[in-house]
């Protein structure tokens, strides 16, 4: 099993955004961004720090309910 990368805010924004979630607002430098069509997906809030945690960025699969060979398929 690969591991996990280490991934900037903004990397993983770009990430979700092809998977069809959206930015909806932003308040300081956390990002909420919700689905574009399936409303019944999570709403996600992404910090743009430099470097996210393992744990967050394990959290924000778990909640998009994708794999982590999907997330490595999008970078």
């Amino acid at each position: 099993m690969p591991k996990l990368p280490s991934l900037s805010g903004n990397q993983t924004i770009k990430c979700f955004e092809k998977l069809g979630y959206q930015v909806v607002r932003q308040r300081g430098s956390h990002i909420r961004m919700h689905h574009k069509f399936d409303k019944n997906k999570k709403p996600l809030t992404i910090p743009q720090h430099k470097v996210l945690g393992k744990g967050l960025l394990r959290k924000l699969m778990r909640d998009a309910k994708i794999s982590l060979e999907e997330l490595l398929n999008l970078l």
